[in-house]
């Protein structure tokens, strides 16, 4: 298994999120940190970018239209690729079991495999419930579904609206499947500002699309929110957030109260310096961010400096700083969009165009970058 002989130390990621796209290119523009062997372990081949799912949904774009070539980026870079998924790491042994048996030992290591779904944990079993992660296995069991019946969509974030919407419209379904979002008790786009919200419920009821605030719950095999019952229902989608890998918990890793890995500005363990983590898995403690694919798209490259400055022995001085606020475009389904800036908000097809500009440039830049273009 890699990490086990040769020369040099062992740089390893753990997991092919958002974050370490980006370090694969410096990787490739810069070449490895000198005296570093990389290797990459991540599940799949490809990274799916969530933001692109909804519009594939309402067939803007082509299934794997927002794939992310993480092994030709990792050849282009040099990186040994090992496909399996952790299961453990002991960080002062510095190894990493893998999934079907197997260890890799590292030196260095950084971990960008995102979070689990929440869907099961909050509701229960139940054999109608999909959650939307992990993405590529969402997307393919969607694939799989032409006919979803009677949704409901667990989730009043942006991305639960996204997914209500782009359900609601989706490509091929004659009739257009019905839909019901569930918010829970923080209500709909909580963390979005009023205007932000008055425009998606405006879109969420011009499109038929049902809102129930509060929690959702399963009794005795009937979905209940509201004090009601939804049912009939054929299909529950849940979007809940993140929940923390299990292996993050017993790893001995300082973690947050929810079990995510703690790090510090410069994304580095709180207690073990030679481990870095960003992503949906990581939580910062000296402020407070949310889990968003923006935030470790940018964190991308303050892990690929700080890999560079542990590799040269020295401390790491690069720290993600997040933009007082962030840019959301939220795909309304039908040929428009909803644009979030702090307390701004717009609506249109220009805002879904230009989102549609955004996602087609991120992924063309990696695929280029894959390709040796």
């Amino acid at each position: 298994m890699a990490g086990s002989a040769g020369d040099g130390a062992v740089l390893l990621l753990v997991g092919g999120g958002h974050a370490h796209v980006a370090v694969l290119a410096d990787w490739i523009r810069r070449g490895v940190p000198p005296g570093a062997r990389a290797v990459l372990l991540t599940p799949e081949p490809s990274l799916r970018y969530s933001g692109m799912v909804p519009g594939w949904l309402a067939g803007q774009h082509a299934q794997d239209a927002g794939l992310v070539d993480l092994a030709g980026l990792a050849a282009r870079a040099g990186a040994q690729l090992v496909l399996g998924t952790c299961t453990a790491i002991d960080p002062e042994a510095r190894t990493v079991q893998v999934a079907g048996g197997g260890e890799i030992a590292f030196d260095i290591a950084s971990i960008d495999t995102g979070g689990v779904g929440r869907g099961a944990a909050v509701l229960g079993a139940d054999p109608r419930l999909i959650d939307v992660r992990p993405i590529g296995a969402f997307v393919e069991r969607l694939a799989d579904c032409p006919a979803l019946g009677r949704v409901v969509v667990a989730g009043g974030g942006a991305g639960g609206v996204e997914l209500a919407f782009g359900l609601r419209n989706r490509a091929g379904a004659d009739p257009q499947p019905g839909v019901v979002l569930v918010t829970g008790a923080d209500g709909l786009l909580p963390r979005f500002a009023g205007a932000v919200q008055r425009r998606a419920a405006r879109v969420l009821a011009r499109q038929g699309i049902a809102v129930v605030e509060g929690p959702i719950a399963l009794e005795r095999g009937t979905v209940v929110a509201g004090g009601a019952s939804l049912e009939p229902v054929d299909t529950i989608i849940t979007a809940l957030g993140s929940a923390a890998p299990p292996w993050v918990r017993a790893s001995g890793l300082a973690i947050d109260a929810d079990g995510f890995i703690a790090v510090d500005a410069q994304h580095r363990s709180t207690s073990h310096p030679h481990i870095l983590a960003a992503g949906d898995v990581a939580a910062r403690v000296d402020r407070p961010l949310a889990r968003s694919g923006v935030h470790a798209v940018f964190a991308g490259p303050v892990l690929a400096a700080n890999l560079r400055k542990l590799l040269a022995g020295e401390a790491p001085r690069a720290a993600y700083r997040p933009r007082w606020n962030s840019l959301y475009l939220m795909n309304t389904g039908d040929g428009s969009a909803i644009a979030s800036y702090g307390p701004f908000a717009a609506e249109g097809r220009w805002v879904l165009a230009l989102k549609h500009r955004i996602d087609k440039a991120w992924i063309a830049k990696y695929a280029a970058l894959a390709r040796g273009v």
